[in-house]
C-alpha cells in the first residue's frame, strides 16, 4: 500500500521533510495571540499594534509566496524553504531579546516572520509535495502535510503553555527561535520530482510567467477560488490572534484561550485529513461550499450562546476540523486544472487572496475592539463572508484545461 502511494523514495522524503518543516513554521504561527497581553504589559503594545503587526506578516507572506514559489517551479524550494527558516527563526529570537518594542516589533514579527512564513509555510511546502503524486493521490498528499500543520497548531500552545510555567515568555520565543533553525535539516533534503528536475534547463514559451498568469486569470473557476481563499485567510487569522482576549472578555480563564487553539491543532489533523481522502473521490468545489458553511453555523453558535467552557471546547472542536482543511481541496483544484508545472506559483497566486484577507482578520479584529470595546463586529463580518464563500465555489469548473503528462 505504501510503495503504490509514494512514486518513488524523493517523493517520500520530501514529504516526511515537509512534515517536520510545517510542524515546526505552522505550529509556532498558532501561539503568538497567546502572548498579546504579555506584549501589552511588558513592551506596551495595545491591541490594535499587536494586530497590525500580525496583518503585516500576513500581507508579507501573502506577497513573496507566489515569488517563493516561482523560484520553487524553477529551481526547487530546498533552497528557498532554508533562507525562509533562518529569517523566520531571527525574527522569533529578537521578539525574545528586547527587540519587541515600537518599530522592532513590526519588523520582527511582521517583516522577519511574514518572510519566514512565505518561503517554509503550509501553502508552498505542501505544493512542493503534490508535485510528485499522480492526481488521484496529490490531495491525500497535501491533506498529510497540512495534517503535520495542524499537528504543530496542537502542540506548540501546549509547549508555550509549559514553557511560560517554567521560564519566561522571552525564553519561550528564544527556545522556539532555535527549534526553528533545526529546520534547516530537512528543509535541505526536500527535492523536486526527477522529472521536473531533468527538464530546469528547457525554455519553452509556456515557460514564461506572463501566459502562465494569463492564462490562470483568464479561467472563471481561478478567479472564484482567488475570491474564496481571502475568506479563509479572514477567518483563521480573526481566530488565532484575538479568540485569546474574546474568551477572557467573556469571563473566561486563561486555559480557555489555550485551550480552543490546542483543540483547533488537533481537529485541524482529522479535518484535513479527512478532505485530502474525499477530495480525491469526490467533487472538491462542492467539499469547499460545504465546508464554508460549516464554519458559518460554527461561529454563529459560538458567538450567540452564553459563554462557557464547554461553548469554547466545542468551538475549538468544530472549527478546527474544518480550520486548514481547505488547503488539500484548494490545492488540488489548481492542480487539477493547470498541471503541476507552475503548481506553487499559481497556488501562491491564490493564497495572497488569503493573506489579504488575514491581513484584515487580523487588524480590523484589533481595530474594532479598540473602537468599540468587543469584537462582535469582527464575528459578524466573518459570518456573513463564510456564507458569500460557500456561494463562489459552486460554479467552479474543475475539468482540466490541459493534458499533463502523468509523474
Amino acid at each position: 500500500m505504501i510503495k503504490k502511494f509514494f512514486p518513488n523514495k524523493i517523493a517520500l522524503i520530501t514529504l516526511v521533510s515537509a512534515c517536520f518543516i510545517v510542524f515546526a513554521t505552522m505550529g509556532l504561527r498558532q501561539t503568538f495571540g497567546l502572548f498579546s497581553n504579555d506584549f501589552q504589559v511588558d513592551c506596551g503594545i495595545s491591541t490594535t499594534e499587536f494586530g497590525l503587526a500580525i496583518a503585516i506578516h500576513a500581507i508579507i507572506w501573502g506577497i513573496f509566496t507566489p515569488i517563493a514559489g516561482r523560484f520553487a517551479d524553477k529551481h526547487g524550494g530546498s533552497v528557498i524553504t532554508i533562507f525562509a527558516v533562518i529569517l523566520y527563526g531571527i525574527g522569533v529570537f529578537l521578539l525574545g531579546n528586547n527587540f519587541n518594542t515600537g518599530a522592532w516589533f513590526q519588523i520582527n514579527l511582521g517583516l522577519l516572520v511574514g518572510l519566514g512564513l512565505a518561503g517554509a509555510a503550509g501553502p508552498i511546502i505542501a505544493s512542493q509535495v503534490t508535485k510528485h503524486f499522480p492526481n488521484e493521490n496529490r490531495t491525500k498528499a497535501a491533506g498529510l502535510v497540512t495534517a503535520c500543520g495542524g499537528l504543530g497548531m496542537f502542540v506548540f500552545p501546549i509547549a508555550s503553555k509549559f514553557l511560560m510555567s517554567e521560564t519566561t515568555w522571552q525564553n519561550t520565543f528564544i527556545i522556539f527561535s532555535v527549534f526553528l533553525l533545526l529546520m534547516c535539516i530537512p528543509a535541505y533534503l526536500m527535492k523536486p520530482p526527477q522529472a521536473e528536475n531533468s527538464n530546469n534547463n528547457n525554455k519553452e514559451s509556456d515557460d514564461n510567467v506572463i501566459p502562465v498568469l494569463k492564462e490562470s486569470f483568464a479561467h472563471n473557476g481561478f478567479r472564484l477560488l482567488v475570491l474564496g481563499f481571502f475568506v479563509c485567510g479572514f477567518q483563521i487569522t480573526l481566530v488565532a490572534t484575538h479568540v485569546p482576549r474574546y474568551v477572557q472578555d467573556r469571563g473566561l480563564e486563561d486555559w480557555a484561550a489555550f485551550a480552543i487553539l490546542s483543540l483547533i491543532g488537533l481537529f485541524n489533523i482529522f479535518g484535513t485529513l479527512l478532505m485530502g481522502y474525499l477530495g480525491d473521490k469526490y467533487s472538491k468545489k462542492i467539499l469547499l461550499s460545504g465546508l464554508y458553511f460549516l464554519r458559518a453555523i460554527s461561529m454563529l453558535v459560538f458567538v450567540l450562546l452564553p459563554a462557557s467552557n464547554i461553548t469554547a471546547i466545542a468551538f475549538g472542536i468544530s472549527f478546527g476540523i474544518l480550520w486548514l482543511a481547505t488547503v488539500p481541496a484548494t490545492n488540488g483544484i489548481v492542480a487539477q486544472i493547470f498541471g503541476t508545472k507552475n503548481l506553487t506559483m499559481l497556488f501562491g497566486i491564490v493564497f495572497l487572496s488569503h493573506q489579504i484577507g488575514s491581513f484584515l482578520g487580523a487588524y480590523l479584529g484589533g481595530l474594532f475592539y479598540d473602537i468599540f470595546g468587543s469584537f462582535d463586529y469582527a464575528w459578524y463580518l466573518a459570518i456573513i463572508l463564510s456564507i458569500i464563500a460557500t456561494l463562489l465555489h459552486m460554479p467552479i469548473d474543475e475539468k482540466p484545461i490541459r493534458r499533463e503528462a502523468t509523474i
